[in-house]
């Protein structure tokens, strides 16, 4: 098959930022639980894959997390998927710029973009995302960890053992709590130094990068590890392959709702301040019910039965 490639000027032509597309990047509100709603624009991410392509159905989906509930609205243009194959600069460009132009225009959500790739990070900052999602943690591309301090956008860095294409063949640490903390916080300590802001910096153990589903649970019944480490916690264990192992009826990622939610809920019990997740109305309505129970809070009117 033909790859789809855009020439220079036509790269130009898309990411000129829109009018007024500019969204203050402050610290986001943690005194909740936040969540992220995948958007994947790929034709081959392992969940969801083809469905939201086209920019129209992607701002259909966008609005319709933000309706149920999202913080914020995390977009990917290539899939990282065990064994997925990269993707050129330029498609990845065509596929994420025009859906976050149309996001932008029509909403003031927090926006981020997951990419590996400095200048697809940059001109999707340009355009009006707010924050970077890289899963390499700046190791793929040595020019992303400084474009993010430059542009003062929000960074989430995350652990990945090896590449989407060899991370999951035969992951082995001696232990990976410690060593998935230690990287967080080296690559954490190296965002500072080049001038990122603390508050605007997120950890991700990356739940499914490189990981058996023993370690896996290692990490998300030790998250105190990584909260300890003192900058607020994302977790993505949405539909992920471990829960398919752990659940006799979820062997499709298409049935893993209900093992997605307990691992959201599980996984904030613990310290995240952020899950990552597909199922946006549905996880939403289990934090505030999770939430209101602990604090003992009603959340808007009462029920009619």
């Amino acid at each position: 098959m033909q790859e789809n490639t855009i020439s220079q000027s036509e790269v130009s032509q898309i990411v000129e930022p829109a009018t007024d597309a500019y969204v203050s990047r402050d610290e986001l509100d943690y005194s909740r639980p936040l969540v992220m709603g995948i958007l994947n624009v790929t034709p081959d991410s392992f969940s969801d894959g083809g469905k939201f392509s086209p920019p129209e159905s992607a701002l259909a989906q966008a609005l319709k997390m933000i309706a149920d509930g999202a913080d914020i609205i995390d977009i990917g243009g290539e899939s990282t998927r065990p064994g997925a194959e990269a993707v050129s600069t330029d498609e990845e460009l065509t596929r994420v710029i025009p859906v976050i132009k149309l996001i932008r225009a029509e909403s003031k959500i927090t926006i981020s973009i997951d990419t590996t790739k400095a200048i697809v990070a940059e001109q999707a900052l340009a355009c009006g995302a707010d924050i970077v999602n890289d899963i390499s943690a700046g190791l793929f591309d040595e020019k992303m960890i400084p474009l993010v301090a430059k542009s003062q956008a929000g960074y989430i860095v995350m652990h990945m053992l090896k590449t989407p294409q060899t991370m999951q063949k035969k992951p082995q640490y001696t232990d990976v709590v410690e060593e998935v903390s230690q990287f967080l916080y080296e690559r954490r300590e190296l965002c500072l130094a080049e001038g990122i802001k603390r508050e605007l910096l997120m950890l991700d153990p990356g739940i499914g990068f490189g990981k058996t589903t023993e370690h896996n649970i290692e990490l998300l019944t030790n998250l105190a590890a990584l909260t300890e480490l003192g900058s607020p916690v994302l977790v993505g264990a949405s539909r992920k392959a471990f829960i398919g192992t752990l659940s006799t009826k979820a062997p499709r990622a298409e049935n893993r709702l209900g093992g997605s939610l307990a691992a959201a809920l599980f996984a904030v019990e613990h310290g995240a301040s952020v899950v990552r997740v597909h199922d946006v109305f549905e996880t939403a309505q289990a934090l505030e019910i999770m939430v209101g129970l602990h604090t003992a809070t009603p959340f808007g009117k009462e029920a009619t039965y």
